[in-house]
């Protein structure tokens, strides 16, 4: 299939979240907080964090799996994977991703947008199949935060979790069921520093710098991120929804990035869409930056609260600063 028919169509969800959950009393034995200090400010009442060993290509490639097992398919021309906490700075996680899988010599690369890179993902992918350079891909979120946190920081502690969440799209047309729509996508790099890992990269090791051990750890500026990402995402959403020809009251489920139950709930508001149309996942297993949106996708379905022929929003916030949006036709899939 090729042409101006040819889109991307979701043909299998899967997902992966640790073992190991820990509450918010369990924070609260080492930091100056509280199980209703946390849930009355993020809305996260315990998150996942990986075990002693487990890399972030370890929950992408659990997801990955599952995800086509959902599909019903064994191989995939591509293996596409975003995350913010990748193996190792070099090389790329994806192609570990890929052999962990078994799929030997397919091409696989890394994409990086933070909370915002399942949405990037989606469009680079929409890219790869309209294009007709890819019939099915593997689109993969996957982070472990908990590696990058300051054990110290209440903030992001109390915040952040570990996951993975996979889509396979295949070649299809715009009329079928989970045919991706538009996607908007915009970034700002005069916001580097709101969300940041400063050590790691050549920025320092240019200047000679030597970094501090504080710089290791991930840095998030609260405030400006809660207005940046309401902001940010509720115009992406508003945009995607005027290229698609579809209105607010056509939508059956908010899907945004599980940052905090408030940037949720003031999205919603801001869109004119029902707070009990977003779709919340957050309260389980915390924000798992890039994996929070297809997370929430597959738990939204295995729960119900996702139904074949729903009208589905997307849109997410990230570090760079990027954001963007997308919507789709929910389908019938096969859960693995």
């Amino acid at each position: 299939m090729t042409g101006a028919g040819r889109t991307a169509v979701l043909a299998g969800i899967g997902s992966c979240v640790p073992d190991r959950i820990v509450t918010n009393d369990d924070l609260a034995r080492t930091l100056d907080t509280s199980d209703a200090w946390i849930r009355t400010r993020t809305g996260v009442g315990e998150r996942r964090f990986a075990d002693a060993g487990a890399a972030t290509s370890d929950l992408a490639a659990a997801a990955g799996i599952l995800a086509l097992k959902s599909a019903g398919v064994a191989e995939v021309d591509l293996v596409l994977l975003a995350t913010a906490t990748p193996d190792r700075p070099c090389p790329a996680t994806a192609p570990t991703v890929a052999a962990k899988m078994g799929l030997d010599t397919v091409a696989a690369f890394d994409l990086a947008a933070v909370c915002s890179g399942f949405v990037y993902g989606l469009a680079v992918a929409a890219a790869m199949i309209e294009s007709g350079r890819a019939q099915r891909l593997l689109l993969i979120a996957a982070d472990t935060f908990s590696t990058i946190l300051d054990p110290d920081d209440r903030t992001t502690m109390s915040v952040f979790g570990d996951g993975a969440g996979a889509v396979v799209l295949r070649a299809g047309t715009p009329d079928e069921p989970g045919a991706l729509g538009p996607v908007q996508l915009g970034s700002d790099g005069a916001l580097a520093d709101m969300i940041t890992v400063r050590a790691g990269g050549s920025e320092q090791r240019a200047l000679g710098v030597l970094p501090d051990t504080a710089d290791a750890y991930f840095r998030m500026a609260g405030k400006p991120v809660f207005m940046q990402a309401v902001e940010r995402m509720t115009a992406a959403s508003l945009a995607v929804l005027r290229d698609a020809g579809r209105s607010i009251a056509e939508v059956d489920r908010l899907v945004g990035h599980q940052a905090n139950i408030r940037i949720l709930h003031a999205v919603a508001d801001q869109l004119g869409i029902d707070r009990d149309k977003a779709v919340v996942h957050l309260d389980r297993v915390g924000n798992t930056a890039g994996a929070s949106i297809p997370l929430a996708l597959a738990d939204g379905w295995a729960r119900g609260e996702l139904r074949p022929g729903d009208c589905v929003l997307l849109t997410a916030f990230g570090g760079g600063a990027t954001w963007g949006a997308s919507v789709l036709t929910w389908p019938e899939l096969a859960t693995p």
